[in-house]
């Protein structure tokens, strides 16, 4: 590669496409907290109070029709945003999923939700993933379905979990 590329070294690798990298002797730790406090930023969410969990195990999120309309633009920037932090943290993967499905028509509660996901950033933003140096990879995945368990629409949810 270097034959057809101009390279040189320049040092550690710290910071890569908005990823966080902090090597040891121990392992690799991976996080986004540099983009957490970007997004907090961006939504002027700063100062709220911090919530211990993404979502609330007694949300139940439908199309609510009847509910007021929010904007659609300020919706999906937040999804987006949530979305890219998913690289280096699958504890709020299931929760954004859910709230995905309501971006062509996003209304308050949808929105409530999505904010509570950014609250709870404020309390994890060190949060990552950790590879250990010398671990074996042996990469296990697990899949579960709940066939057409979706109100909405009827669809089923599929979750994927590798490790």
């Amino acid at each position: 590669m270097q034959d057809e590329f101009e390279m040189s070294m320049m040092g550690e690798l710290k910071f890569f496409l908005g990823l966080q990298i902090k090597q040891s002797e121990e392992g690799i730790f991976i996080n986004q907290k540099r983009y957490v406090l970007d997004v907090l930023k961006k939504f002027d969410m700063l100062k709220l109070k911090s919530i211990s969990t993404p979502m609330s195990p007694s949300t139940k999120l439908d199309a609510d029709e009847r509910g007021k309309s929010v904007d659609p633009k300020l919706y999906r920037g937040m999804i987006g945003s949530l979305l890219y932090l998913t690289v280096s943290r699958p504890d709020i993967q299931f929760s954004i999923r859910l709230c995905v499905r309501f971006q062509s028509q996003p209304k308050k509660s949808h929105l409530i939700v999505v904010k509570r996901i950014i609250k709870y950033l404020l309390n994890t933003q060190s949060l990552g993933l950790w590879y250990l140096r010398g671990s074996s990879f042996d990469l296990i995945g697990y899949s579960d379905v709940d066939f057409a368990g979706s109100k909405t629409n009827r669809k089923a949810l599929v979750a994927l979990f590798s490790f």
